[in-house]
């Protein structure tokens, strides 16, 4: 009888490859974890800078030593260690620092990969990584770590500048809808585009590089998104008329949380993969508040707030009288060097008798407390799939990028909270708590009813568990190539 040699004996191994920002290595790492339960030789590769901050503040080298088969591995991302890597560092500095020194490193550590690389698993903004897998001939997977909806609306650009749509002319063609993002032509406006198009040059080369690399994405073999059937139906069906295989299998911090209770038990520990220390100081106070009676405030890793936005979002939330949880990172507030981390203490001694101001959450334990009756948040993509998850509803001030694009999804088609974009009014701020936190029926129950469905997407026979298993066996039989490319 012919034996099976060694590579047929051995399980797949697939490197994950995120971008270096914290979104979407949240994601990412949570997708690694999913394979290694399914017996999988995974290698994490991270930026050194990044590996460095999640070595500082998590447990994630003996975390992962539970799985025999998985590799942290770190590169370059293209800048010095103390760069500041704050604001849009990464699109600034994409081009010349990033795509130029990590790309060589990348096929480096790829060709001398042993064993052998079966998969690749790259963010889908990782243009380069195609270019290296098809040279060597390995199957690659692009991971699209925000939404299907943003997603579609950065690769249908090239359409809305064609169309005539872009660039906007002033202030007042905002709530202009826009008509040429096919699924999306009754309720995209010009102000609900992603931020970059607000530029009044369309040929900048911020634009561009996100058109490009967005189209690029499509190349790969298939793509995965961190949604569900149920949430992006409508998009997904368009995606697919340019890339034919797409793996919905989120939202993924509930699949892992799911898998894991699974395998081993609700007492089992979990990675929080956090790129700064959290204070968990925060919880014993949520438990000393009522049901549903404190709204939870942050705006992620990278956003940036003036002093006086600041300002008016705090006075706003004093004003609601509602009680609430607020994070503030020191640097998140544009100043001079020191200024942000006094005006939080100044903040924080003001607010001791009505909130409470954190540098850093555990977010999803947060959202998930009985406490937690909404959540003011910048629209981020895990952001908002944990907040569904938790089935609570959200007023979304949306920064930048993709961000704008989800908050007008919550509001007007999920129905799920209020789109706050464009304001930071003392006044707008009261009023969309107050709607959210006292006047919550109508959003509580359709959070409600969301969170259910969502749920049982990542349940056995669940939309989301039967792609994930599918995603698995593809992986493991290697019929990513068999794909036909639209």
């Amino acid at each position: 009888m012919e034996m099976d040699s060694p590579s047929q004996c051995r399980p797949p191994h697939v490197v994950i490859f995120p971008l270096p920002l914290q979104g979407h290595i949240n994601s990412m790492i949570k997708l690694a974890e999913l394979l290694a339960l399914a017996g999988f030789k995974l290698t994490f590769l991270n930026s050194h800078h990044n590996h460095e901050r999640l070595i500082k503040f998590t447990n994630i080298v003996a975390y992962f030593k539970r799985y025999p088969g998985f590799e942290l591995k770190t590169i370059t991302d293209g800048l010095p260690l103390d760069h500041p890597r704050s604001g849009n560092w990464f699109l600034e500095t994409y081009e010349e620092a990033i795509v130029m020194k990590i790309k060589q490193s990348f096929r480096e550590m790829m060709i001398n990969s042993n064993p052998p690389v079966d998969c690749v698993i790259a963010d889908g903004f990782s243009g380069y990584a195609i270019d290296v897998a098809n040279e060597l001939g390995i199957p690659i997977i692009g991971f699209r770590t925000s939404s299907p909806r943003s997603f579609w609306v950065y690769y249908s650009i090239t359409d809305i500048i064609k169309a005539g749509e872009l660039p906007i002319r002033g202030s007042e063609d905002m709530d202009r809808l826009i008509t040429t993002v096919p699924g999306m032509e009754t309720y995209l406006r010009c102000r609900d585009l992603p931020s970059f198009c607000r530029k009044p040059d369309i040929e900048d080369s911020t634009v561009q590089l996100i058109v490009k690399q967005t189209r690029k994405s499509t190349q790969a073999d298939a793509l995965i998104f961190n949604t569900t059937d149920e949430l992006d139906e409508p998009i997904l069906s368009q995606i697919r008329t340019k890339c034919a295989n797409i793996y919905p299998i989120g939202p993924l911090h509930a699949q892992i949380n799911t898998r894991l209770k699974a395998k081993h038990g609700e007492s089992f520990d979990q990675f929080s993969n956090t790129l700064r220390e959290e204070d968990k100081s925060c919880i014993p106070w949520l438990d000393k508040q009522p049901n549903r009676s404190v709204i939870y405030v942050s705006f992620g890793s990278i956003t940036s707030t003036s002093r006086d936005q600041l300002v008016e979002l705090w006075y706003g939330l004093l004003n609601s009288k509602t009680k609430f949880l607020f994070v503030v990172r020191p640097d998140s507030v544009i100043g001079k060097d020191g200024e942000g981390e006094d005006f939080v203490k100044e903040l924080m001694e003001k607010s001791k008798d009505r909130g409470y101001i954190v540098d850093w959450a555990p977010q999803e334990v947060v959202l998930n407390h009985q406490a937690v009756g909404g959540f003011l948040t910048h629209s981020g993509w895990n952001s908002t799939l944990e907040s569904i998850v938790a089935g609570v509803p959200m007023v979304c001030w949306p920064y930048f990028a993709d961000q704008q694009v989800t908050s007008r999804v919550v509001s007007t088609v999920w129905k799920i909270g209020l789109d706050m974009k464009d304001v930071s009014d003392r006044k707008i701020v009261e009023k969309m708590v107050n709607d959210v936190m006292v006047d919550q029926k109508e959003f509580v129950n359709s959070g409600t009813d969301m969170a259910k469905v969502i749920n049982q997407c990542v349940s056995i026979g669940g939309s989301s568990s039967n792609n994930l298993d599918r995603l698995i066996e593809d992986i493991r039989m290697k019929r990513l190539k068999t794909t036909k490319r639209l």
